[in-house]
């Protein structure tokens, strides 16, 4: 079961006739499997609830991409004047506070479903202005340090899509996956439900 965003539900950001992540992942899956997309486009962390809700009785494996629509909702304090880097700083704080507070609680409703279950890191934009990637990569690292410490805490395998996704030709748009992009999380993904640590262990796949 994929949950979260259009990091999986990116079908209508890839070029006409080119698979999505769903499907690129069940073209990897071993015979027999199945690969089930719940994630919906522009999806939050606190939207994962009714994803979970249609979670079929058969499901196996839950993998979690959530947290960059988060993000965007907060980009607004990237543009926003500051009287001193300490102003800055506890403002940046107090968004991955509340990031932070909304990713454990929907986090903890996905493994009270008793199912092994792999997260993934916000990945880097690829916006063209250099000044402004720059500056959101940097506030990047507030939500992902939340995700990877979730990820040691649990024990739970880590899809560190910021080390999947680093070329050009990955992105369809500044933020959403192209079907190379696409490929590169599938296979990820598979390689993380097949082959990923159910002993208390976080593994990183990249």
């Amino acid at each position: 079961m994929l949950l979260g965003d259009s990091i999986f539900d990116n079908a209508a950001y890839v070029t006409a006739g080119a698979p999505d992540v769903v499907r690129q992942v069940r073209q990897r899956l071993p015979y027999g499997s199945k690969a089930t997309l719940a994630a919906v486009d522009g999806s939050k962390t606190r939207d994962l609830r009714e994803q979970l809700r249609r979670l079929p009785t058969d499901a196996t494996h839950l993998v979690v991409s959530a947290g960059g629509n988060d993000a965007l909702d907060s980009s607004d304090f990237l543009t926003t004047s500051a009287r001193s880097t300490a102003e800055a700083l506890l403002g940046l704080a107090d968004i991955g506070d509340e990031f932070e507070r909304g990713y454990l609680a929907m986090l903890a409703g996905v493994l009270a479903r008793g199912l092994p279950t792999a997260i993934c890191t916000i990945y880097y934009p690829r916006f063209p202005e250099a000044v402004l990637q720059r500056m959101a990569v940097t506030a990047l690292t507030v939500f992902n340090d939340c995700i990877i410490r979730a990820a040691f805490a649990h024990g739970l395998p880590l899809l560190d899509l910021r080390s999947i996704c680093t070329e050009e030709g990955d992105y369809a748009n500044p933020i959403e996956p192209s079907a190379r992009g696409g490929e590169k999380i599938a296979r990820a993904i598979v390689e993380a439900v097949e082959y990923g640590s159910d002993g208390g262990r976080t593994e990183v796949f990249i």
